[in-house]
């Protein structure tokens, strides 16, 4: 399948150009042409061709009355359960885990008729910044296989920019879809906190976690988005439309650039692109501004104390005992010992210890309570600016894809983290797509910038992001 866009795909399923079955035997040809070089997947779902052939009968019976993303094929991470099917995380531990229930989102998708085609390597336990970090494998970009896809969602990124599916699932702690997006020259979505159910996702850090979609156009993720939304009595964090107060959309906004905040670390060549894009927003008749946002810059210091902590309190029920890998041994304490050692990866392991730490008696004021402070400040600090622009303006990430093995360092994987892990502190959304294309060692790799609204504010993002975008690609 060439890559394509759903409004595409539904337009010719409709005229009777193209059918489901085509699709999706499109799709499965994709991934066998590639996938052995490039590993996004984990597992392929051949049903996938049953479903479409009901699709196909049901365009033949009911044209454009049919569902809105009836016969598109499109990939979950694998840590997103869909009942029956193997959900791993990517991790050892739960290497044989079969899901038991359909997360609430799986059940929204395939309600509005998606097909799942397959479910997408990962980070393990979406602790990455690279999807180097899965326990089966690490996964390539397809823009430069050398290159990284960026992470955790790096395998749905992948899925999508190799041309397999026009729609990937991914989820987002600190900047899990966006960077993928930015890296693999994507649109990736984070939404407000809480406009999405997180019930069937394995959790990772349960205040900042957030599904959403990598897609080849913002108006497919706005269309993905406005399927997956709404209150779900499974997850009492869900948000109704009027949980925020509403964002009016503008023929013209303001958008602020923390200016400051780009002075150092960032490649030369991104911030020549983003020059460029902001030189794009001024023509087309927007103000752009610099902003300061001083407790923002702390934003990654703050997310790398209260991630860990969250991280330790929801891997604890990884015990060897109830479900998962279980290593026998001589006592209790031994189980959870050998099963937690041989199941976890190095990562993993790293940030429960971190999150451990910073939660035992004696430091838990000391870090995690002034990380819980920084980001109450913060979202103070948002919400002043946020009087006075409309959206924030930054790189998704301050480099482009880098290469495989190349971030051995911990903290410089955490540093391409930067501009994104505040957004998921704040619970306000953010849109990535591409802004260009930059040359390193004689290859055009895509970068992305981000725009940040205020809580609630997803319709603005998608508003501006179709205009600027979609319209212009």
């Amino acid at each position: 399948m060439k890559k394509t866009t759903v409004a595409e795909l539904r337009a010719a399923f409709i005229a009777g150009e193209y059918t489901p079955t085509e699709a999706v035997e499109a799709a499965l040809a994709v991934i066998k042409e590639k996938d052995g070089e490039i590993h996004a997947f984990l597992d392929v779902y051949e049903d996938a061709r049953e479903a479409a052939k009901a699709a196909d009968q049901l365009y033949k019976e009911k044209g454009k009355d049919t569902p809105p993303l009836l016969g598109v094929p499109i990939a979950l991470k694998n840590n997103i359960l869909m009942k029956g099917k193997r959900t791993t995380a990517a991790s050892k531990i739960l290497e044989n885990y079969t899901a038991v229930y359909d997360a609430t989102i799986v059940k929204r998708l395939l309600d509005a008729g998606a097909i799942v085609v397959g479910a997408t390597n990962m980070d393990e336990f979406a602790m990455g910044g690279s999807t180097e970090n899965s326990a089966f494998g690490p996964t390539k970009n397809p823009v430069d296989t050398a290159r990284v896809p960026g992470g955790s969602s790096g395998g749905s990124a992948a899925a999508v920019a190799m041309g397999a599916v026009p729609v990937a699932i991914g989820t987002d702690t600190g900047g899990s879809i966006r960077q993928p997006a930015s890296y693999c020259g994507l649109v990736g979505f984070k939404p407000t906190y809480g406009a999405v159910s997180r019930y069937g996702l394995m959790a990772m850090g349960s205040s900042l976690d957030q599904a959403g979609p990598l897609t080849n156009s913002v108006a497919d993720a706005e269309l993905v988005h406005d399927i997956m939304t709404g209150i779900d009595g499974m997850d009492a964090t869900t948000i109704t439309d009027d949980t925020y107060p509403a964002v009016p959309l503008k023929d013209t906004y303001t958008f602020g650039v923390p200016r400051h905040f780009l002075a150092d670390g960032v490649d030369a060549e991104v911030l020549s692109a983003f020059d460029a894009h902001i030189e794009a927003l001024r023509a087309a008749g927007h103000t752009v501004i610099d902003i300061d946002l001083p407790l923002f810059e702390q934003g990654l210091a703050a997310y790398y104390i209260v991630m860990p902590a969250e991280v330790s309190s929801n891997l604890a029920r990884y015990d060897g005992i109830r479900y998962g890998l279980s290593v026998e041994a001589d006592d209790l304490l031994g189980v959870y010992e050998k099963s937690r050692a041989e199941g976890f990866g190095k990562e993993v392991k790293r940030r429960i210890l971190l999150g451990t730490y910073v939660l035992s008696s004696g430091y838990y004021d000391a870090y995690y309570g002034k990380a819980e402070l920084v980001r109450k400040k913060m979202r103070q600090e948002l919400a002043e600016t946020f009087e006075k622009v409309d959206i924030i303006l930054t790189p998704t990430a301050p480099t482009p894809a880098f290469k495989l093995g190349e971030k051995e360092d911990p903290l410089a994987m955490y540093r391409q983290d930067i501009f994104t892990v505040p957004v998921n502190l704040a619970g306000v959304p953010a849109l990535s797509f591409p802004m260009g294309t930059v040359a390193q060692e004689g290859k055009q790799l895509p970068v992305g910038v981000q725009y940040i609204g205020p809580l609630g504010g997803d319709k603005r993002l998608f508003s501006i992001g179709k205009r600027v975008y979609d319209t212009n690609k």
